[in-house]
């Protein structure tokens, strides 16, 4: 049988590409399994032991990839940070962890030192890949020896949530004390839910920032299968398209704001390209309108599956054939996951009406970091929710609502957003949309939308009567937005996370919402 695992391919197989990076310099898994070893042993000479925790402020590259299989041999956490954040932001973070080594890129230097200085880090626990004022060379961290870590054990990441409700939690997991040369059995049965082997000739492109769980998740995870990871800095729809073509790429997870722009090539771009290589384009992190599946699977061809899932643990998974006889559905438990849909009370509902969504994942089990009362909040039994809102269908078809923060109630009817900004993103003038509830005296809440029109397309009056007139007959009028604004640029992270928050705020100043 074929290695699987870093260090065993790198033994065995010590040129096989590992990676691409973004400028195209290839790296080998001997590179990336040495580089591994120089940065857990320097966290190592830094004192961090199994437990503690180290932060990276890294963009897409071989050297965050090391770093993370640094702290998988030395049972450390890692905390990939989302690099968008302002240095107070970073700071929390870094505090609320007890991050004890930094390791940030010259292109956040401002950021790195106000969040490395918020957190009170001493200067011999900074390190930068550039120049960053303060921090040590990056290339310094395990220099002065050599070989792999001492007492190796299995570490793991900790990641934070985006923080579109408030103040985002680390998602902390048990670590098992297992020999991090033995690949996970969880490793290939996750990748065999999307029909991915070991070493079966397989490319993964890496399009979105690897702080996010599932994206760190399908690049460390083919890694370890054997399957070379192509990285992309910043994500463009024609790049992608020739990355894929370029390095006979046969899986990668976009979402669908990604789809929405893919989609907005011209033909002759679209038509350009060889997209034959492609096996499975998984999709996730964000409902997709089903018009817009509809015709990425036109273009694609059945390799497009979505699954539902959350850095806490579980899932489901949708075939593009089950989804063409189910739209809208995002699939049915993986195997060993649980999935049910509970009042307020904490009972099953009926099939077909509609509740809070909660999932187990076998016996595994989590804690949000430093905040037991939101791990409570979240729990009913092994059962947790993110606060999705949905149903199931008499086969055990899972479809989501919302989330039950965005969820509006005006005049005691619930209204979900999902639904109106699916619509109107099929409109051919919408490039973006937001759709939220804003204060009302008599009824609680009012739709409003905040739309960012396509390209060359101008704002006001005309193109909100379009609109309006568009979505009439396609929702009930309960459900039609009361107003509608503009603006250039909606609030996305680069995988499609939209922070509606922000934009919700303004309306509810001064004024407090009941969910």
């Amino acid at each position: 049988m074929t290695a699987i695992g870093l260090w065993a391919i790198a033994g065995s197989e010590p040129r096989r590409t590992a990676a691409v990076e973004p400028d195209g310099r290839i790296v080998t898994y001997a590179d990336l399994a040495a580089e591994a070893d120089r940065i857990g042993r320097g966290l190592r000479s830094a004192g961090l032991r199994a437990g503690d925790c180290f932060a990276v402020q890294l963009p897409n590259s071989a050297a965050l990839l090391a770093a993370f299989f640094a702290a998988l041999e030395t049972g450390l956490y890692i905390v990939p940070v989302n690099w968008h954040l302002v240095g107070a932001e970073i700071g929390y973070i870094l505090k609320d962890c007890g991050a004890k080594v930094l390791i940030a890129h010259e292109r956040f230097a401002d950021a790195a030192v106000e969040a490395a200085d918020t957190a009170g880090l001493p200067a011999d626990a900074r390190f930068a890949i550039g120049a960053v004022p303060g921090f040590r060379p990056f290339e310094d961290l395990g220099a002065d020896t050599s070989g792999r870590p001492a007492d190796r054990t299995m570490g793991a990441p900790m990641v934070y949530t985006s923080g579109t409700s408030g103040r985002p939690k680390g998602v902390r997991r048990p670590l098992t004390g297992a020999d991090p040369d033995v690949l996970p059995p969880n490793a290939t049965w996750f990748f065999g839910i999307f029909g991915l082997k070991p070493n079966d000739s397989n490319v993964h492109l890496c399009s979105s920032p690897l702080y996010h769980t599932a994206v760190l998740n399908f690049a460390t995870i083919s890694l370890q299968l054997g399957h070379p990871v192509v990285l992309m800095d910043r994500w463009d729809p024609e790049e992608t398209l020739r990355l894929v073509e370029r390095h006979r790429v046969t899986h990668s997870h976009l979402v669908p704001t990604q789809f929405r722009r893919l989609l907005a090539l011209p033909d002759e771009v679209r038509s350009a390209y060889d997209l034959s290589s492609m096996r499975c384009m998984i999709h996730s992190a964000a409902p997709c309108p089903a018009e817009i599946k509809r015709r990425m699977l036109e273009w694609w061809g059945p390799v497009v599956v979505e699954y539902y899932a959350a850095s806490e643990g579980g899932g489901t998974t949708i075939f593009a054939e089950e989804w063409l006889r189910r739209p809208g559905s995002v699939g049915r438990p993986w195997p060993g996951s649980v999935v049910r849909v509970l009042d307020d009370d904490g009972n099953d509902v009926p099939t077909g009406d509609t509740g809070q969504v909660y999932m187990q994942m076998g016996e595994a089990t989590f804690e949000y970091h430093n905040d037991a009362a939101k791990t409570r909040a979240a729990r009913v039994g092994k059962l947790f929710t993110v606060g999705d809102i949905g149903y199931l269908d008499d086969d055990g078809y899972l479809f989501l609502c919302d989330r039950r923060s965005d969820m509006i109630i005006s005049g005691g009817v619930n209204i979900y957003p999902a639904e109106i900004e699916g619509e109107l993103l099929c409109h051919p003038d919408v490039a973006d949309v937001a759709v939220f509830g804003i204060p009302h005296d008599e009824w609680g809440e009012e739709i409003k939308a905040v739309v960012q029109p396509g390209p060359g397309i101008e704002p006001g009056p005309e193109l909100t009567a379009s609109l309006m007139a568009f979505l009439t007959g396609r929702l009930a009028k309960f459900k039609l937005p009361r107003t509608i604004d503009y603006t250039d640029q909606l609030p996305r992270d680069p995988n499609g996370k939209l922070y509606k928050r922000r934009l919700r705020d303004a309306y509810w100043k001064d004024r407090e919402r009941s969910i």
